[in-house]
């Protein structure tokens, strides 16, 4: 069995190694790796970190779209996000420095055993509907037990997060030490941050988060004239931003949880229409649309993976999904003492722009231009980008 070329690095040149970099430099100690291209030592005279992470940027797609930009001219190079490279993973890794393999959350939806059903792991909600964690009176953090970035430095942190997910039982879950500081839209994210840097006391680190350019991703495309045009507004507030802390002795970083590719017309795959292989699963599949999470019933294993073989090999890859934590795409050292059971017993993988999708009676049609959670070099790798105000 061939295993994916394209994968995630956690050796020295991902997003886990860039949270390593940042860890050391704030005075903690990490557990792997720092970034290659940006070592602690090279941050250490700073007085201020930012990092402003931009969800949904690709540097492939930076590359393509960002010439003249600001952000693209402030680009050292680019790092590789994690597997799957969606929000729910990556973003859980930017909030403890853990890589999956670790934090153990695996995509959107995500099989909690200790929960008994699928959940939607940001907004916390069980894939059918219902009440969050807090009004179903599961104290998030301890179930999570991860431990907040903020808790791994020795300087103080702050959180500068969207008001409408500010204070989700996920986002206070990993809060941690660090001061809260909520916004409304992108311009007062960047006002606000440049203000908390101003009054700063002592020295500090700042993360910053913004959704919108994958929202805009998923409704209209990567590819389509919205997303360029709000590129282009994040690119004019950032530079303002550093305009604005000039003098403040603090060195900004941008990167992003993953990239986008955009699907065409006759890319989805309905399970309904594969009533095979709906048969064959003992659960909805979990993770994401373009790396599919497949639990089996025992009885059905052969014929589930003759089906995918035969009726969907030219459209995904699959592995049986101890092959992939055994080869290192989930990250490195002791796993999660759930991730196995969070992984299933297959994965599929989409080749090209396929993605895959399970409708259950409580959801609506899946509707998304701009998708991730694959391999492909538009969602895997994204920019670092470093500036000195």
């Amino acid at each position: 069995m061939t295993l994916p070329l394209n994968k995630p690095d956690y050796h020295g040149a991902g997003i886990v190694n860039l949270m390593a970099t940042l860890i050391n430099a704030r005075g903690g100690q990490a557990d792997v790796a720092e970034l290659q291209q940006l070592p602690a030592a090279a941050l250490d005279d700073a007085r201020h970190l930012v990092l402003v992470v931009l969800d949904g940027l690709g540097s492939r797609w930076l590359t393509r779209h960002g010439a003249g930009s600001r952000l693209a001219g402030d680009m050292l190079g680019e790092l590789t996000s994690v597997f799957p490279p969606t929000t729910a993973s990556a973003i859980t890794t930017f909030l403890t420095g853990d890589a999956p393999q670790q934090h153990g959350l695996t995509g959107w939806f995500t099989w909690l055993r200790e929960l008994g059903c699928v959940m939607s792991v940001l907004p916390g909600t069980p894939r059918y509907g219902g009440v969050g964690y807090q009004a179903a009176g599961v104290d998030l953090a301890t179930l999570l037990d991860h431990r907040p970035l903020s808790e791994r430095l020795a300087t103080p942190s702050t959180t500068v997060s969207p008001s409408w997910i500010a204070r989700s039982d996920f986002n206070l879950a990993h809060l941690g030490r660090a001061t809260l500081v909520p916004y409304k839209g992108l311009k007062q994210m960047f006002r606000r941050a440049a203000r908390a840097i101003r009054r700063a006391r002592e020295p500090g680190f700042f993360y910053l988060y913004w959704p919108g350019l994958d929202g805009i991703g998923h409704e209209h495309g990567m590819e389509s004239e919205q997303a360029q045009a709000h590129f282009r507004e994040i690119d004019i507030q950032y530079a303002r931003f550093l305009r604005d802390i000039r003098g403040t002795d603090t060195r900004v970083l941008v990167s992003a949880d993953h990239g986008h590719l955009d699907a065409r017309p006759g890319d989805m795959v309905r399970l309904e229409d594969h009533p095979v292989l709906a048969d064959s699963l003992a659960m909805p599949l979990c993770g994401e649309p373009r790396a599919a999470f497949c639990y089996l019933r025992p009885d059905r294993v052969e014929t589930f993976t003759a089906y995918c073989r035969e009726v969907l090999g030219e459209r995904f890859d699959l592995y049986p999904s101890r092959a992939l934590l055994d080869a290192g795409l989930f990250g490195t050292g002791e796993a999660h003492p759930r991730l196995a059971e969070r992984i299933g017993d297959y994965t599929l993988i989409a080749r090209g722009s396929n993605l895959i999708r399970e409708r259950l009676p409580t959801e609506g049609e899946f509707q998304q231009i701009g998708v991730h959670g694959g391999l492909s070099d538009d969602e895997l790798y994204v920019p670092l980008c470093l500036a000195r105000a």
